[in-house]
Parts: structure tokens; C-alpha cells; sequence
């Protein structure tokens, strides 16, 4: 890539690696190809080919090259992680399991207003769940229904998609293959110990009573 610099350190692929690295989200090609000025800007298909090959280069290294709903990143395996996340003395706070239930409704059956997510779960949804999901900006408002009360519709967000390593909703896997709404917290951990921050501030909710309903399962 002559245009991008003169000499073979400072190849598209060097660039765009140094690019992600430094980004610290998600970026598309779109905001790859926003980095460089006009007269050295890459074409599309250059971005994607470097994109490519640098994924190569990781193919046996700790480090992977994933695209998510909002573009690429640069992350630790996952197969790495139980030793990464030695590196915190103490592991992230639990989410709750309501709060696990509540999400996956969401996610499976958006739009759902709160009311058809209690009626599953046979059980009231408690606001600090609600406040909790938007706050970590993984659900949002979609829209109203079109009844008395006009209660709110929610559904994920790119947010959402991003944080559990999907591209689209399309990723999420069956419910058939989703025994335990337990089985989404290794899941959690694994972004969490990425990133090396506790995500789960305030949002392990207590767990007394809060179990599926017979009729929700």
C-alpha cells in the first residue's frame, strides 16, 4: 500500500490493527476508512482484504479479530480468559437470575412490554431491572401499544449485540438449546474479564423468590 505510507511497517493491515487496538469499541469500515485522509483513503474491498489477513495472523495467537453488530474489534479468546481473569483478585458480582429472564424475554420475544414479560415469568419485573438493562444501554424503547396505558415496547439494542459477541439477533441461539438461563453467565464473565471492569455495578438483584413460573417455561 504505497499510498498509506513508505514503508512496509506502515501497511494497511499495520495501520488498521493500531486502529482497533487504540479504539476501545466496536468499528465498522465506514469509521476504518474515516481514520485516513482523502488522497490516502483505501477503498472498501482493500479495508476488508487487510481486515481479512490480519485476522489470519491471529489464527493461532490468544488474540481474534470478531465482528459484532457494530464492526470489528480486536479481543482475547475465549479459551484464554480463566487465565486473564486471574488477573482481578475478585470476580464480577452475578447477574440475577430475574434479570437473566428478563433480558432473554426481551431479546427472544421483541417487542414485549413489561406486562407480557411478567405474564411469562408469573412474577412483577422490579423497575431496577428495567433501569438496570437500559443503563447498560442493552434495551431501549422501541414503541408504545396501542392500548390503554400505552405501555412501553422494548427491545435490544446494537449495544446488546455487541456485548455478547453477536453480529445480529440472528445469532442468538435456539431456545431448545438454552436450559438454563444460568448458562448466559459464562457468557458475562467472558466479556467482563475482556475488558477487566466490573459491568455488573448494582445489578446483582436478590434472588429469594424470583424462579420461572411452571406456566413460563
Amino acid at each position: 500500500m504505497a499510498r498509506i505510507g513508505d514503508t512496509a511497517r506502515t501497511s494497511l493491515k499495520s495501520i488498521l490493527e493500531a486502529i482497533l487496538m487504540a479504539a476501545g469499541e466496536p468499528l465498522n469500515t465506514a469509521a476504518l476508512a474515516s481514520v485516513f485522509s482523502e488522497e490516502e483513503r483505501p477503498s472498501t474491498s482493500e479495508i476488508s482484504e487487510a481486515l481479512k489477513e490480519l485476522d489470519e495472523d491471529y489464527s493461532e495467537r490468544a488474540l481474534e479479530l470478531k465482528e459484532v453488530s457494530s464492526g470489528f474489534r480486536i479481543q482475547i479468546r475465549e479459551d484464554a480468559i480463566p487465565w486473564v481473569s486471574r488477573l482481578w483478585e475478585e470476580r464480577p458480582q452475578r447477574y440475577s437470575r430475574a434479570l437473566l429472564e428478563t433480558l432473554a424475554l426481551i431479546a427472544y420475544r421483541q417487542p414485549i412490554t413489561r406486562g407480557d414479560i411478567e405474564e411469562v415469568r408469573g412474577v412483577s419485573v422490579r423497575s431496577t431491572i428495567v433501569r438496570t438493562l437500559q443503563e447498560r444501554e442493552w434495551i431501549r424503547v422501541v414503541g408504545h401499544r396501542d392500548v390503554p396505558g400505552k405501555p412501553a415496547l422494548f427491545g435490544t439494542t446494537k449495544a446488546f449485540l455487541d456485548y455478547f459477541n453477536l453480529s445480529s439477533l440472528d445469532d442468538l441461539p435456539s431456545l431448545a438449546e438454552i436450559k438454563d438461563m444460568g448458562s448466559i453467565e459464562p457468557e458475562l464473565d467472558f466479556e467482563q474479564a475482556q475488558s477487566g471492569k466490573d459491568e455488573s455495578e448494582d445489578a446483582a438483584e436478590p434472588r429469594p423468590d424470583e424462579t420461572l413460573a411452571e406456566g413460563g417455561r
